[in-house]
């Protein structure tokens, strides 16, 4: 079911990525606990500034099948990184939308550009960095299922 899950949003971002983001990150409508159907648009999605680029978040919240799904695109300038390695309990899905990544996770070091996917499995220890001369971009979706380890 997992599988079947991350493969329907996986097509969904990669056929739209270019032309979707958010407005804002919505959150599911008071009175309810389930992220609700959405559609988010790349032109009115707000980036906000950090000390390594720009951040866009999109949602996060629950969903019929999971505890949370989390959805964010973060732009990294030139030389910067995502911050120190650290590990991560839940399962994370990484899509490249431009600039070059260079990911790092358990001590393994690869480049990739737009179009590459990333699979961080649960527990792993990852870094990004953005390797080019330009703006790197990149989709991160994760999510929490009643599997995900809580600490």
């Amino acid at each position: 079911m997992k599988t079947l899950l991350c493969s329907t949003v996986f097509a969904a971002l990669c056929s739209t990525l270019s032309a979707q983001a958010p407005e804002a990150a919505p959150a599911a409508p008071a009175g309810t606990t389930k992220l609700p159907s959405t559609i988010l648009d790349w032109e009115k999605m707000q980036p906000v500034p950090t000390t390594n680029g720009v951040r866009r978040t999109l949602f996060d919240a629950p969903t019929a099948m999971l505890d949370k799904l989390h959805c964010h695109i973060t732009t990294l300038n030139p030389g910067q990184n995502s911050g120190e390695p650290r590990r991560h309990l839940q399962e994370e899905v990484i899509i490249i939308k431009e600039g070059a990544v260079e990911a790092s996770v358990d001590g393994r070091t690869q480049t990739i550009g737009p179009g590459s996917v990333i699979f961080f499995a649960a527990n792993a220890v990852t870094r990004l960095r953005n390797a080019g001369n330009g703006p790197a971009t990149y989709m991160v979706i994760y999510y929490y299922t009643p599997l995900t380890p809580k600490s």
